[in-house]
C-alpha cells in the first residue's frame, strides 16, 4: 500500500465518518450511498419447502430484516424463489429476497430473473475450490482461467441487468481457488484480488448494483482484509457498498462478542452499509442483535471533536503490535491482563475472589484460579482480609490507602489519578506497578515526560466521550508517537441491565483495539444490574474474539441454511459439552460442505455434515474420517483428536 492509500484510510479515523459508497438497487430497499446502514438475515429453511420458508422469512422480517437470504444450491430451488416471492407478496410483504449460490452457475442465472439480489462465492462461481495441495500456474494459464471467469460471468451480469437484479460478490476465507491460492496464499492479498477479478468485470461491463463482502471466522484476518479491500477499491476508482459480518461465530455469548469484535471495528472506521450477525441460533435472533450493533455505532455521528495525535503513521493495514516495557506481569511479551473494577462492592467480604473468577477448594483451605479469573482486582478502601485473598491475585486501591492495604498483603498496588501522578513525589513509593488512570486531555507534555521517567508505570485509558473508541485509539496513537512505552490497560464504563446490550457495546469499542496492537489490559464496569463474573467473562471474550488471550476452547459454528445436514444447534450444544475442556484448541461444527472444510478457517478440528445422517471428520484441510454415522460422530471426533495427541481428560468430571 502506498502512501496516500494509508493517508486515505487513516484521514477519519479518530472521528465517525461513514464511508462514501456508491448506491446498490436491491428491490425496493436500496444499500449503500446516504441509506441507512441495513441489517439481514439468512433461512436455515430447505428453499424446496416453499411454506415454511415463507413463515420463516416472515418471522425474519418481522423481526427487522431489509433483506432475507435463502439456500440456493439448485435449478430446483432457484425456481422456488418464484414462489416463495409471490407468497410473501401475497401477505404484504415486499422484502427484498437473495439467492445464496455456491458452486451452480446455472442455479445463479436462474434465481437472477426472481431474486432481487444473487450472492456469488468468487472461490466456486467458476474455479474449483482450492484443496491445500501445491500447484503452479504460469502467466498463461492464469490469464486462461481469468478468461474463463469472464465468460461465465458476464452472461450472469446481463440476465440480472434485464431483471433488475443486484449481485453480491461475496468472499469467503477458506473458499479461496487453487488459483488464487498458487499466487497470493491464503492471505488478505488473496482475498482481495478475488474479489477484485469479478469487480473488474462489473466495472468493464458497466454494472453498478453490485455489494461485496468478504468475511471469516477470524475477526482479525477479516478486518485487516476488508480495510485492505477498500484501499484497493479507492485506488480503482471503485466505491461498490460493504455487507459486514463474521462468518460462523457460533452462538450465545461467543457469537455475540466476536460479531461485535469483528463487525463493529469496521462499523468503528465508517466502514459497512449492511450487516448480518451469524448466530448458531434461530434465524430470526440475528436481526435485532444487528440493529443493536448498528444503532449504537450509528449514535456515535457528529460527536464532539477528537484534536488528533501530530502525525497518524501506524499503518492499520499490517499485522501491528506496540512495543512496551515489561511491569512486573504486565506489557510485551505478556498476554493481555484482566482487571475486574469491583470498587462498587459496599463490603470487602472473604468471598470477593469468587466474584473475580477464583474457586476456594474447601478441603484444602487454598485458592484456585479459574480459566476466566481476573488477575487484577481494583476495590474501594483496605482491609485486614486481603491476607486472606489468592496469591496470584492483585489488588488495585486507591494510592491514599495503599501503604496500609500493603500492610496486609504483598499483592496490592496503588492506583494514582492523572493529577496526582503529575503532582505528587513518587520517589519513596516502593510498589513495583504504578497503575495510573488517564484520559486523553491529561497527555499533556509533562505528565508523557513524567511516564517515560518512571518505569514502574502502567496506564488505564478510561474515555467517557461520544466516541470512545476514536477517543482511546487516539491515546494509544500519541503514546507512540511521543516515544512512551509505558503498558497500556483500556477501560470503559457502561450502565446496562441487559447483558447482550452490554457485551456489544464492549467487543464493538474495545476488540480492535487490541488486535490493532494497541493494548495490555482491559478493565470493564458497569452500573447497571448485571453479575460481576458476566462482565469479567465478557472482557476475557473480548481478548479471545480479538485473538490475543486465549481463555477457553474456540468453537467456530455456522449459522445453519438449508443445506443443513443435521439439528445443528443439538450438535454444537453437544460438542461444547465434550470439548469445552480443551482450551488450547479451536474446533468447528459446519452444517454441510459448503461452510467446510475451507470456511472452519483456522480450526484444528472440524465436524461437518457429508450426507444425510452422515459426517465428515476433520484435522485442519484434511479430511480424516468420512461419512460417518452421525449418531457415532462426536465419539470419533474424541478418538481422532486422541490419536493426534491433543486430548486433556477433563478433571471437573
Amino acid at each position: 500500500m502506498n502512501s496516500s492509500q494509508h493517508n486515505n484510510f487513516c484521514k477519519n479515523i479518530f472521528q465517525y465518518t461513514r464511508r462514501n459508497s456508491s448506491e446498490c438497487k436491491v428491490g425496493n430497499t436500496p444499500l449503500g450511498a446516504k441509506h441507512p446502514i441495513r441489517v439481514q438475515s439468512m433461512t436455515n429453511t430447505d428453499t424446496n419447502d416453499i411454506e415454511t420458508s415463507v413463515q420463516q422469512s416472515i418471522r425474519m422480517i418481522e423481526s427487522g430484516a431489509a433483506y432475507v437470504r435463502l439456500t440456493t444450491q439448485g435449478t430446483k430451488e432457484a425456481e422456488n424463489l418464484k414462489f416463495i416471492k409471490e407468497a410473501l407478496v401475497k401477505k404484504g410483504f415486499e422484502t427484498p429476497l437473495v439467492a445464496d449460490i455456491h458452486f451452480n452457475t446455472k442455479a445463479a442465472f436462474i434465481a437472477a430473473k426472481y431474486a432481487d439480489k444473487v450472492r456469488i462465492n468468487p472461490g466456486n462461481f467458476v474455479d474449483k475450490r482450492a484443496d491445500f495441495k501445491d500447484h503452479s500456474y504460469g502467466d498463461i494459464k492464469y490469464q486462461e482461467d481469468l478468461q474463463k471467469i469472464k465468460d461465465n460471468f458476464v452472461p450472469l451480469l446481463r440476465i440480472c441487468k434485464e431483471n433488475s437484479t443486484a449481485l453480491r460478490i461475496g468472499t469467503n476465507h477458506g473458499s479461496l481457488s487453487d488459483r488464487i491460492m498458487s499466487r497470493y496464499g491464503d492471505t488478505p492479498h488473496g482475498m482481495v484480488e478475488a474479489t477484485l477479478e469479478f469487480l473488474r468485470i462489473c466495472k468493464e461491463e458497466n454494472f453498478s448494483d453490485v455489494a461485496i463482502s468478504i468475511k471469516s471466522s477470524n475477526t482479525v484476518m477479516m478486518v485487516k482484509t476488508v480495510r485492505l479491500l477498500v484501499c484497493e477499491m479507492e485506488k480503482e476508482n471503485m466505491h461498490y457498498p460493504l455487507h459486514l459480518g463474521v462468518t460462523e461465530a457460533g452462538e450465545g455469548e461467543d457469537g455475540r462478542i466476536k460479531s461485535a469484535v469483528g463487525t463493529g471495528a469496521l462499523l468503528n472506521d465508517g466502514i459497512g452499509d449492511t450487516v448480518r450477525i451469524s448466530l448458531t441460533e434461530n434465524p430470526e435472533i440475528e436481526s435485532p442483535v444487528g440493529q443493536k450493533l448498528v444503532d449504537y455505532i450509528s449514535h456515535k455521528q457528529n460527536h464532539p471533536l477528537i484534536t488528533a495525535p501530530e502525525k497518524a503513521e501506524i499503518n492499520l493495514l499490517d499485522f501491528y503490535k506496540r512495543s512496551t516495557t515489561l511491569v512486573k506481569n504486565i506489557g510485551s511479551p505478556k498476554v493481555p491482563v484482566v482487571i475486574a473494577d469491583l470498587s462498587h462492592e459496599k463490603y470487602l467480604l472473604t468471598d470477593l475472589p469468587v466474584k473475580a473468577g477464583y474457586i476456594l477448594d474447601p478441603d484444602k483451605i487454598e485458592w484456585k484460579k479459574d480459566k476466566l479469573a481476573a488477575d487484577f482486582i481494583y476495590v474501594n478502601g483496605c482491609d485486614p482480609i486481603f491476607a486472606d485473598y489468592p496469591e496470584d491475585l492483585g489488588i488495585i486501591v486507591d494510592q491514599d490507602c495503599w501503604e496500609l492495604a500493603n500492610q496486609y498483603s504483598e499483592n496490592t498496588y496503588p492506583l494514582f489519578q492523572a493529577a496526582e501522578f503529575l503532582h505528587d513525589d513518587l520517589s519513596g513509593n516502593y510498589s513495583p506497578i504504578h497503575f495510573v488512570e488517564c484520559t486523553y486531555t491529561d497527555l499533556s507534555e509533562a505528565f508523557l515526560t513524567k511516564v517515560k521517567e518512571n518505569p514502574k508505570v502502567v496506564l488505564i485509558c478510561n474515555s467517557n466521550h461520544q466516541n470512545a473508541f476514536a477517543e482511546q485509539r487516539a491515546f494509544a496513537y500519541s503514546l507512540i508517537q511521543n516515544k512512551c512505552d509505558a503498558p497500556l490497560v483500556f477501560k470503559r464504563s457502561f450502565t446496562d441491565d441487559i447483558l447482550e446490550d452490554f457485551q456489544l457495546k464492549a467487543a464493538s469499542d474495545l476488540g480492535s483495539l487490541f488486535f490493532d496492537g494497541f493494548g495490555n489490559g482491559i478493565c470493564l464496569s458497569n452500573h447497571g444490574y448485571l453479575p460481576a463474573m458476566e462482565i469479567i467473562s465478557t472482557a476475557f471474550g473480548i481478548l479471545q474474539a480479538a485473538r490475543v488471550r486465549t481463555s477457553k476452547t474456540e468453537f467456530v459454528s455456522c449459522p445453519g441454511c438449508g443445506r443443513t445436514l443435521f439439528q445443528l444447534q443439538d450438535v454444537v450444544a453437544e460438542v461444547k459439552k465434550q470439548f469445552a475442556h480443551l482450551t488450547h484448541l479451536k474446533i468447528g461444527v459446519m452444517g454441510c460442505i459448503v461452510n467446510g472444510p475451507g470456511e472452519m478457517g483456522d480450526v484444528d478440528y472440524g465436524y461437518v455434515g457429508a450426507g444425510p445422517g452422515k459426517i465428515s471428520i476433520y484435522k485442519g484441510h484434511e479430511v480424516i474420517k468420512k461419512n460417518i454415522p452421525s449418531e457415532n460422530a462426536i465419539q470419533e471426533l474424541m478418538e481422532v483428536i486422541k490419536i493426534n495427541g491433543d486430548w486433556i481428560e477433563n478433571k471437573t468430571n
